[in-house]
């Protein structure tokens, strides 16, 4: 089995085909990677940008170029000697438009009796025996039971039956009679069309998270199993994957069994999407690791200066209303609102399976949404992980001392894995962390926006060096080949965005003063999200006005706490509009912005560089997101799923290749000292796998010896700069000196050898970083 050095990943879409990926395969080798990260590539709903709505996946989608094109990009990658990992997405399938999905659409049309009917998790007792489909508008609701649905009609000859521009099709039979009304044709059908808030509360199949057009499947079942992975499975045997990432393994019902299976049908490189919160572990199952979420949070926090904590608490308290400004208290009121609100069915149902009845006691719905909402991990997999179960029930206790009784024995079914409502409380527990946490709390806690990324605590400030050597020893010791990222499709910032507001936590009082003069200059009535909206301005800066005001009202409305996607307070909205314009148009503000970017930029870059270095040349799989190879200053999607400028990537490395050494200053604004710094990482981790098998910290010794982070991996040293400013007002590295291992060492970028120990300032002369690999003369 081949297990990558590093990946690359790729967004696929009908913009950026299969065939794109295998004519850029000479600009991959070149730049050193040794696989291909796609993005899932069956076929998707049409017009999807993203892939993970799989509406057939018995093919390989069309528009990204199809089975041929695969083929064709394999062949391309293997001849170069690179190998592919494909994501796939075995939780659920796409079904917002039903006829481009067989499975659903046959679902629909035979109900129950439908051979597709248990492919999926459909409570069809809670539907009155009918599939559920939250689709009609608030306008378009009948005012008298059983009355005609505005929009809908019945087109016999098509055999379908519409509401505007949704189809479904009819039951065989339901419809021969052309004296029936609408309205008796949508009654006699297998499904029900009802009001789109009734799938926050009654909806009666899984869906994925809260979205309604993504049906969760029982891959749990070996027919849908085999069904599901049949194509993806025939890339295996004929060699053109190497490997696969599986997507959202916690919405399956037994994850273990799942990739188990897998590994007997799959012998290959098999990492999983699943988020560790601080101190979870992941579990033994037979997978190379994680995609690396957890990894991008240590790298994170070793860069963030803990001296600013109090100074950036003190400001978001001062600016936030009611509890934002406490981590643990504003997640808890954000998962009751998720339990109660757009999760409630889910929750539902778990009463209704964990106590075997039609209706649920309510009191037993309350005791589950409380546990779930004091949960501090995902999930568990029973009987693994039952004492996060039970600290959670503690913890709901303490909140709800009245639902005392009712979580003692609804604790006591959850902890049986043998127990319906059980097991389906671990799908959906992560489903409210996620939008809770990541899709509601992200958005509203601002003290420092660097730390609000997907498998990362914002209450957890920082990282000491010493704390992030333990990190990262233990995962060398534990999950080697384990995938570490710094931006994903996923990343609500990516590394360069976050890297420049991590340089916040060195300057909370310049960061005070200018936010107090732009809150004047633009108020906004709820100044602690004028807190996250100025760091995103500062963060991603320099942006067009209409990627920040999408940003801008995406972050809004999921915040929900003034806006919402669905009760939009335009007012609001504009407050948020005329901020933006204001870094744009009024003399003050622009001048704010500019002083800001002058003081951050230097320190960013710094903050950018060094979060690279540690992690191309850190322990487990370093994946590269496209285009990060550069500078690249995004937002949450689709703005970091923006077109990728191949043609100026590619000239920008034909000149590193020809002899470029760009220099590590205000003139290097596409960022070439990353793309030299990505080449020289990445050929390392390709060229000399052998010297990657260990994790030994070098210590420094001198004035500035904190500033410094330096590892002997075995053979490849790394050196990454932190606090740059701290280290400017304190003068610089003075007399901080560093032993390297016995050897002569040879600088990577400007070929220059030391050995002994030496002075840092002198290993890090030009750069903030240096990579420096043991002669090979010295082993010979």
């Amino acid at each position: 089995m081949r297990t990558p050095a590093s990946t690359y990943r790729l967004q696929l879409s009908s913009e950026f085909t299969l065939d794109d990926a295998a004519r850029l395969v000479p600009y991959f080798v070149d730049l050193g990677v040794d696989w291909l990260y796609l993005s899932p590539i069956l076929q998707s709903t049409e017009g999807s940008t993203h892939g993970y709505d799989v509406v057939d996946p018995s093919r390989v989608d069309e528009a990204r170029g199809g089975r041929e094109a695969l083929v064709r990009l394999a062949e391309a990658a293997h001849e170069a000697g690179l190998g592919i990992l494909v994501d796939i997405v075995p939780n659920h399938v796409g079904v917002a438009v039903p006829r481009q999905n067989p499975w659903w659409w046959d679902v629909l049309q035979h109900g129950k009796g439908s051979r597709y009917a248990h492919f999926f998790d459909i409570d069809w007792p809670a539907g009155g025996g009918k599939l559920l489909l939250p689709v009609i508008g608030d306008a378009d609701m009948p005012t008298e039971p059983g009355a005609p649905i505005n929009g809908m009609s019945v087109d016999r000859e098509a055999g379908v039956l519409r509401y505007y521009d949704h189809e479904y099709p009819l039951a065989p039979g339901s419809a021969d009679d052309e004296s029936l009304g609408v309205r008796t044709v949508h009654d006699a059908q297998h499904y029900a069309l009802v009001h789109w808030r009734r799938g926050d509360w009654s909806l009666n199949y899984r869906r994925f998270f809260t979205v309604t057009e993504l049906a969760g499947v029982r891959v749990e079942e070996p027919e849908v199993w085999d069904a599901a992975h049949a194509e993806i499975l025939s890339w295996v045997r004929e060699g053109l994957v190497d490997g696969l990432r599986i997507d959202h393994v916690d919405g399956l019902r037994d994850p273990r069994g799942y990739l188990q299976r897998l590994r007997e049908h799959a012998n290959v490189y098999i990492s999983v999407e699943k988020i560790l919160e601080p101190g979870d572990q992941l579990q033994p199952w037979p997978i190379d690791g994680t995609t690396g979420y957890d990894a991008l949070g240590e790298f994170e926090r070793v860069l963030v200066d803990d001296e600013g904590r109090d100074d950036l608490d003190e400001q978001s308290a001062s600016l936030s209303h009611e509890d934002v400004d406490d981590w643990q208290t504003l997640v808890h009121g954000a998962k009751r609102f998720v339990t109660d609100g757009p999760l409630h069915a889910e929750v539902r149902r778990v009463a209704r399976d964990l106590d075997g009845v039609a209706e649920p006691d309510e009191r037993t719905v309350d005791a589950i949404s409380e546990i779930a909402a004091c949960f501090g991990v995902y999930r568990t997999y029973l009987p693994d992980g039952v004492e996060h179960l039970e600290q959670a029930a503690r913890d709901a206790a303490d909140w709800r001392s009245d639902l005392a009784d009712a979580i003692e024995r609804v604790l006591g079914k959850l902890r049986d894995p043998a127990n319906e409502g059980a097991l389906r409380f671990q799908q959906t527990s992560g489903m409210i962390m996620a939008k809770a946490v990541e899709d509601r709390s992200f958005y509203r806690y601002s003290r420092l926006t660097s730390l609000n990324e997907v498998g990362g605590d914002p209450s957890v400030f920082a990282y000491s060096p010493e704390r992030f050597h333990e990190l990262q020893a233990e995962r060398q010791d534990r999950w080697p080949h384990a995938q570490t990222a710094l931006t994903t499709h996923d990343t609500k910032r990516s590394e360069d965005v976050r890297a420049r507001l991590d340089a916040l936590s060195e300057h909370p009082e310049l960061w005070r003063d200018s936010l107090e003069q732009l809150l004047e200059i633009a108020p906004i009535s709820n100044p602690a999200f004028g807190n996250l909206l100025w760091q995103a301005i500062i963060g991603v800066w320099p942006a067009s006005r209409e990627r920040l005001y999408a940003y801008a009202e995406k972050a809004a409305r999921e915040a929900g706490d003034h806006t919402t996607w669905t009760e939009i307070n335009s007012g609001y909205e504009e407050e948020l509009r005329a901020a933006i314009d204001a870094a744009f148009d009024h003399p003050a503000a622009r001048a704010i912005v500019a002083n800001l970017i002058e003081e951050l930029r230097q320190p960013g870059w710094s903050n950018s560089l060094s979060m690279k270095a540690l992690q191309l040349l850190g322990p487990g799989v370093p994946d590269v997101y496209q285009g990060t190879e550069l500078w690249q200053h995004s937002l949450v999607d689709p703005d970091n799923r923006r077109p990728v400028p191949w043609l100026e990537q590619t000239a920008a490395l034909s000149a590193i290749l020809r002899g470029a050494r760009p220099a590590f200053d205000e003139s290097d604004l596409t960022g070439s000292v990353k793309l030299l710094l990505t080449v020289i990482g990445l050929r390392l981790r390709k060229g000399l796998p052998d010297r990657f098998t260990e994790y030994r910290p070098l210590h420094a010794h001198g004035a500035s010896a904190d500033h410094l982070i330096a590892v002997d991996r075995g053979g490849v040293v790394v050196l990454a700069t932190r606090l740059p400013i701290d280290l400017e007002r304190g003068g610089g590295w003075h007399d901080t000196r560093l032993q390297l291992p016995e050897g002569r060492w040879v600088d990577q970028i400007d070929g220059i050898t030391y050995e002994g120990e030496v002075g840092v300032a002198h290993l890090l002369k030009h750069w903030p970083v240096a990579m420096l690999a043991r002669s090979d003369r010295e082993e010979q």
